[in-house]
């Protein structure tokens, strides 16, 4: 019996250490999955918000947070939230880069006065703008194409101004657009077949368009179901709330203009130019605005110029201009066009169109003895705050006289999914096909998850959407829609230019400082998404300028997005807390181990008048 009872003990000692062992290796292999995760840097408290990833927001959403951050506020001081006042009444139009009383104080000359000149650090305002009373929701596109509310942009100089050329009316309590433009009396449409009988639009191969002096950019919102995405741009000038109105019928437009800084676009970026008597001195200045034109558009592209001085033998009495001035003017446009090596293949009535040459072989002369000064900037993507000159940028290399230099592109929407020709040619360091094609997964996966959080992302309640540090575009690509369109900024701190590649994916975008005000009116977004802006402009100014510049730009009842390092959305969420708006912070969707977050945020109603007016719908 000694023998067997020694026996029984042997075998419970022995499923004993069993026991222990198997739990060491469980309790080491959790421990390693800690580690390796980041867990435990200030995320602990995520998982109160594992079980509430999904949320549908609407217009009276009001969001509970559940991130406490605890351990991660050390260096925000005091705890009390600081509460953002609303302006003065009078903001609430406030465009401050584009301020109408400092621009007075520059010079005319080139239109230096209409360019962006910011307000000092000690100028800035630390409040909320102000929405105008009765402000509504804008109708859904396509409806807002034609009708915009009254009440959202109460100006009616342009209907004054502009009543006999049919570019807005006012009706009741809403502005009707007919379309109408100084140079398409019978309407946008109308119009846009005589260029497409020249130029190919209906194919796809014109996807990306620039509208200098756009007006109302009703060209650009007619393009648009031809599947033509135009970047429209117009100054703050005499005509009130041009790009305000564009925006508001939903279509892509930012406050601008061709005076002495080059745009703030890459090169070869359009696949079409367009001046519809944009009133731009293109012979002027050594021919320097159509080099700046040159730069941007993609080799054989096209350029149109309507109005005058085309056609000016017919029209030079109605012009109230002497024919010699107008013939002078002409001549130094075909002139300039000449040395740019551009094509001229049509001019009928008041509309001529050229083509840029597809490389410098075709390019008769280009290599000889060409008097046309050559750019000695080596990277033609530095624009921000350059000054423009009088030289054009030298086309990519090629290896034969029928390759397009910088690469052809499909027609869209193939180009959409296409690999990128700067991408396929190596011209972007850092980003291989590989990783080009990487950075496409991931995001079509990252927006999967957004349409769990919201999920009015892809229904048409946001039309006007900008993704703050676009990359490359990946984010405007997975949600492409003709309900909605994408404004791809890329920073221009960002450690790679990618813009390019945005464009040669046919997606529009624009170079942006955000320690600046953006060159747009408020209330002009419906969507801002937000992915590591907050970490890359760490120690490069105030956190609080740049979320006070998304709460200007964004409509009420708008929605944010924001995806960074935990750390960084709990100091996020405690300004936010002060500016009115309904937060929410979300796991990451690869669960709450990882250190990254999202932070759902929607901005309240409110109008100027009444601070605490909250939305009733």
């Amino acid at each position: 019996m000694a023998i067997k009872s020694s026996s029984g003990e042997g075998r419970t000692r022995s499923s004993l250490t069993i026991i222990i062992v198997v739990g060491l290796c469980c309790f080491f292999y959790v421990l390693g999955a800690w580690q390796r995760s980041g867990f435990g840097r200030g995320d602990s408290i995520a998982l109160q918000v594992t079980q509430q990833t999904e949320c549908t927001i609407s217009p009276n959403l009001n969001f509970e947070t559940h991130h406490g951050g605890s351990g991660s506020l050390s260096d925000l001081g005091d705890s009390v939230v600081k509460t953002f006042e609303a302006c003065h009444d009078r903001y609430t139009d406030y465009t401050p880069c584009q301020d109408q009383k400092r621009a007075m104080t520059f010079p005319r000359e080139n239109m230096i006065y209409r360019e962006r000149h910011c307000p000092l650090d000690k100028e800035k305002l630390y409040c909320l703008i102000p929405a105008p009373k009765g402000y509504v929701a804008p109708f859904p596109w396509p409806k807002s194409r034609d009708y915009v509310p009254y009440a959202n942009v109460p100006y009616k100089s342009l209907t004054v101004e502009k009543a006999v050329q049919n570019w807005v009316q006012y009706e009741g309590n809403v502005f009707r657009f007919p379309g109408g433009g100084t140079q398409f009396p019978q309407g946008a449409d109308k119009y846009i077949d005589q260029l497409a009988s020249v130029i190919p639009i209906a194919n796809g191969t014109v996807r990306t368009a620039l509208d200098t002096g756009c007006g109302v950019a009703s060209w650009g919102a007619y393009l648009l179901k031809r599947n033509v995405l135009a970047m429209s741009f117009a100054p703050r000038d005499s005509h009130e709330a041009q790009v305000q109105f564009a925006l508001e019928r939903g279509v892509p437009a930012v406050i601008g203009v061709l005076g002495s800084i080059k745009l703030p676009y890459p090169s070869r970026a359009f696949d079409m130019a367009h001046c519809s008597r944009c009133l731009i001195p293109w012979g002027a200045n050594d021919g320097i605005y159509m080099m700046e034109v040159d730069r941007v558009l993609r080799p054989g592209g096209y350029w149109v110029l309507s109005g005058p001085p085309i056609n000016w033998k017919s029209n030079y009495q109605a012009w109230q201009r002497t024919k010699e001035d107008l013939s002078e003017e002409q001549e130094k446009i075909e002139e300039i066009a000449k040395l740019l090596c551009w094509e001229k293949i049509s001019e009928k009535g008041e509309i001529a169109i050229w083509r840029k040459r597809i490389n410098a072989e075709s390019c008769p002369g280009r290599q000889d003895e060409n008097p046309i000064n050559v750019c000695k900037a080596t990277n033609p993507d530095d624009v921000w705050y350059k000054k423009m000159e009088s030289c054009v940028n030298q086309y990519p290399e090629v290896s034969s006289a029928e390759e397009v230099a910088g690469g052809e592109l499909k027609p869209f929407p193939q180009r959409l999914k296409a690999i990128p020709p700067r991408i396929a040619s190596g011209s972007v360091p850092d980003f291989s096909v590989k990783s080009y094609q990487g950075d496409v997964k991931l995001w079509q996966k990252h927006v999967k998850a957004y349409k769990k959080i919201n999920k009015l992302l892809d229904t048409g309640r946001y039309r006007n959407i900008m993704d703050m540090n676009a990359g490359l575009g990946s984010f405007a690509a997975a949600i492409e829609s003709p309900k909605l369109w994408v404004m791809n900024v890329v920073p221009t701190i960002a450690e790679m230019s990618t813009l390019g590649v945005i464009y040669d994916r046919g997606l529009i975008g624009i170079y942006h400082d955000w320690c600046e005000a953006f060159s747009t009116y408020p209330r002009t977004y419906d969507l801002i998404h937000a992915n590591g802006v907050f970490s890359l402009y760490r120690n490069k100014c105030k956190m609080e300028d740049i979320l006070l510049e998304m709460d200007r730009i964004l409509r009420p009842e708008g929605a944010v997005i924001f995806r960074d390092d935990v750390d960084v959305l709990i100091k996020v969420k405690k300004i936010v807390g002060g500016m009115r708006w309904n937060i929410k912070l979300v796991d990451h969707e690869d669960g709450p181990l990882v250190p990254e977050k999202i932070l759902v945020a929607v901005k309240q109603y409110w109008v100027g008048g009444n601070k605490s007016k909250k939305d009733k719908h």
